[in-house]
Formats: structure tokens, C-alpha cells, sequence
């Protein structure tokens, strides 16, 4: 069931599954689409809440100028859950999504039983933070000079995500849509730089039920990085998952049978 909850500044476009214990499944810049197989698989015997972030696909923003940070997007899954009225919630962060959810940890502990932060871009954690900086600015700098599929080149470098050329083609080089090309612009100019520079409490994070999820086949991949960075803070070893830093949408049957351990 797709429906929309007004919250301050924004309207959150969210979508509702199943019954049983809430299971929350949340990405940044990335809406809820990828997320519906796996979705549909927790759904048997879990009520799943899925949802664009603010500022993309449809979840529209009174302010376009006012940037999306982790803890206004912690704020919004509050309200979600809240509204949802079947939690307190296991909930799945994906990229800037675990972002999301770890600030929700920290904000609403009431609100979560387990927060899987699965490869959160947390790139100031690392030592060579400022040539990561540098390299997102140039990827920004791309993108706003129209030229998107040159963006998504330095992107890839960047996270260190080789794609064979055939693949780059199929999924990235081809004309945005209107649509497409809107939620990229809101991602680089609201969403990126507060959602990879933010630094957690650790301090209190290592009182929180949170598990550090990084894809099987990222080896070597910035997220992996940012991921094995945050877990040491914490004190917490990694977990593996399926994949790679989408293995949810690639692979959701084995992903799904992944994510139970923590259900």
C-alpha cells in the first residue's frame, strides 16, 4: 500500500508490506523501487516500510535550497515509524541510507531494535579524507556542468567501482529522464556532502544495537573502506552480505535469507 505522510518541510511518498514486526528498508539518494523484491520477500512474516528520502522521486520538498541532512532524515523515518504504529523497528540502511539510519540510532533509541548500516559513505572517518573531498567536488563540478555521464565516471572511480564498459553503457550513459536527472541534481547539491562528511557519536553509538554490513564482493571499494573505519570505532566486527553495495537489488533471495539473521 503506497501512501504519503506530511512532515516538516517535506512529503514522504512511503509504501507499506505485509504483517508481523516492523522492518524498515531506507537508501539515500536511492528511492524505494530497488528495494521491492526484498521488500516483498520480508513481507511473508514482517511488516515492511519502504520509502523515497526527501527531496527525491516522490517525496518533494517545500525547500529545494534546504540541504537533507542525517538528521533530518533520521527526523523523517521517526515520523514513518510513528505513523506506521508496528514498531519499534529492525531497520536496513543502505548507503547514505545507513547514514540515515545510524542518526536515527543516536536520536530514537525507543524506535529501533537493530540499525544494519549497510556500507554508510562515510568518507571523513578515513585518513585521506581530504583527497576524497577533492574528488567529490570534481565529481559535483561534472555533473553541474552537464555532463552527467562524466560525473557518474569520476563517481566510479572514486568509490573505486570498476564496471566493464558494456555495463557502464547499459546503466549509466544513456539520457537521464526529467525525473532521473532532478534527483541527482538535489543529491549532489542537499545530500552529498552532508550525508559523507557527517561524523557519528561513537560514543554513543557503541550503546546502540548496531551492525555494520558490508557487501561481500566490495572488496577493495570505498564503502568497504568507510564501513570497516566506522566498525573499528565501534568496536563491532563486519558483517557480511551478499553482493556488493547494491547486492539487495541484485540479489535479493540470497539477501533476504542474510537479513534474517538479524530479524
Amino acid at each position: 500500500m503506497s501512501r504519503t505522510l506530511p512532515v516538516p518541510g517535506a512529503r514522504l511518498h512511503h509504501e507499506i508490506r505485509g504483517q508481523g514486526p516492523l522492518v524498515v528498508l531506507v537508501g539515500a539518494p536511492m528511492d524505494a523501487r530497488p528495494f521491492a523484491p526484498l521488500a516483498d520477500l520480508l513481507a511473508g512474516d514482517h511488516t515492511v516500510l519502504t520509502t523515497d528520502p526527501r527531496g527525491v522521486n516522490r517525496s518533494p520538498v517545500d525547500d529545494p535550497e534546504q540541504d537533507s541532512t542525517p538528521e533530518i532524515r533520521a527526523d523523517d523515518l521517526a515520523r514513518l515509524i510513528e505513523h506506521a504504529d508496528a514498531g519499534p523497528a529492525v531497520v536496513f540502511g543502505s548507503s547514505g541510507g545507513a547514514v540515515s539510519a545510524l542518526a536515527l540510532a543516536q536520536a530514537r533509541p525507543d524506535l529501533v531494535t537493530t540499525v544494519i548500516a549497510h556500507e554508510p559513505p562515510l568518507s571523513d572517518l578515513l585518513p585521506d579524507a581530504d583527497r576524497i573531498r577533492a574528488q567529490g567536488g570534481e565529481v559535483i563540478a561534472t555533473h553541474f556542468a552537464g555532463d552527467p555521464v562524466g560525473a557518474m565516471r569520476k563517481f566510479l572511480e572514486m568509490a573505486d567501482i570498476h564496471l566493464p564498459e558494456p555495463v557502464f553503457q547499459e546503466f549509466f550513459a544513456q539520457e537521464p529522464s526529467p525525473r532521473d536527472l532532478a534527483d541527482a541534481n538535489y543529491q549532489y547539491a542537499r545530500m552529498y556532502r552532508p550525508t559523507t562528511r557527517w561524523i557519528p557519536d561513537f560514543e554513543v553509538l557503541r550503546t546502540r544495537p548496531v551492525v555494520i554490513g558490508i557487501g561481500e564482493e566490495s572488496a577493495g571499494q570505498l564503502c568497504e573502506c568507510t564501513s570497516e573505519a566506522l566498525a573499528a570505532e565501534l568496536g563491532v566486527e563486519p558483517a557480511r552480505f551478499p553482493g556488493d553495495h547494491t547486492g539487495f537489488a541484485a540479489a535479493p533471495a540470497a539477501f533476504a535469507t542474510r537479513l534474517r539473521d538479524f530479524l
